[in-house]
């Protein structure tokens, strides 16, 4: 069981995509550039590729964890993670239902 300890260890924090580029890899990949307000702009890889093109993604506020070790996928500096949802072979990024500042924290 996680505590609340291990929850409020975790810097998750409301991101708008503002650039989206496709990886070369084994997996469909994008490369996410996302506004994160005051933590600035972060390169954030995706494996959404099968799930969404590119222009669905411009623009969407998602829910991205910050506090994870950057990592290198496909030649592209991964410097954080966007958090989705899985089902069978459902994908669905999770959203800020309202308009809300980027760089926002989810509590």
């Amino acid at each position: 069981m996680a505590t609340i300890n291990d929850f409020l260890s975790l810097d998750i924090r409301v991101g708008k995509i503002i650039e989206v580029v496709e990886l070369e890899s084994r997996k469909p990949m994008y490369g996410l550039k996302i506004d994160l307000g005051e933590l600035g702009i972060k390169n954030i890889a995706a494996g959404i590729k099968n799930a969404y093109q590119k222009d669905e993604l411009i623009g969407k506020n998602v829910i991205v964890l910050v506090n994870i070790e950057p990592k290198n996928i496909a030649g592209f500096s991964s410097e954080g993670m966007v958090l989705a949802a899985e089902s069978d072979a459902v994908v669905s990024v999770l959203l800020s239902d309202k308009e809300i500042p980027p760089g926002s924290r989810v509590r």
